[in-house]
């Protein structure tokens, strides 16, 4: 099991080795940057936990390193530190999606804190994303008819109107729909909508990308 990994990004090298004893004495694992360009040489999608930011730095700024990890859809939960009470800043960042904008001095407590509310995040953004990537990969297993045919479906039509729609027979659609349900692991278009719901996945739109795809 990957151990999640405090991130801290700050110019400031008394900054960084405060930071760090403060997250090692609650034995979290701390790694220490001095610039936003040292840590994207490393950084990557499967970095696991928070990043502790400081908002100005030579170089590239902490805001501008919160766009770029975006872009890269690098989702380490980003919480950002500042010697500087910039209100516009701090509302900029959480926006984009920081945990949190705090100022220096910081308050330990407060900011173990947070740490811990960033790694939840992080872990269920994870666990988010494995099952979308499961059920996207279920999705893959249909025919172009069957994810036709529940195109269909999940706009209302019963199985006797889908036959008539595609002038194939009644037994035919059921046999399709079977073998979708058995292919998603479902029992049900209720609870194929509801595995969808929970993956965070829009089931018409990822239906008809596959269809594009593969036209």
């Amino acid at each position: 099991m990957t151990v999640p990994t405090v991130f801290i990004v700050d110019d400031d090298p008394g900054m960084r080795s405060s930071l760090s004893i403060l997250m090692e004495t609650t034995r979290l694992k701390a790694d220490c940057f001095a610039s936003a360009e040292e840590f994207l040489s490393v950084c990557g999608p499967h970095q696991e936990g928070c990043l502790l930011l400081d908002v100005r730095m030579p170089g590239m700024s902490g805001p501008d390193l919160q766009e770029e990890l975006a872009r890269r859809n690098v989702r380490l939960p980003i919480i950002f530190l500042t010697a500087y009470a910039d209100l516009p800043t701090g509302v900029e960042a959480m926006k984009q999606g920081a945990v949190d904008f705090l100022t220096k001095p910081i308050n330990g407590e407060l900011l173990l804190q947070r740490v811990q509310v960033a790694f939840e995040i992080d872990r269920l953004q994870r666990e988010s994303e494995v099952a979308r990537h499961l059920f996207e990969s279920r999705l893959l297993k249909l025919t172009n008819r069957e994810r036709e045919v529940l195109t269909l479906a999940l706009t209302g039509m019963g199985n006797k109107e889908i036959s008539t729609h595609l002038k194939v027979s009644l037994r035919t659609i059921e046999g399709h729909r079977s073998r979708i349900y058995l292919k998603i692991g479902v029992s049900s278009l209720i609870e194929l909508s509801q595995q969808a719901v929970d993956a965070g996945v829009n089931l018409a739109q990822a239906i008809s990308s596959l269809c594009d795809a593969t036209t």
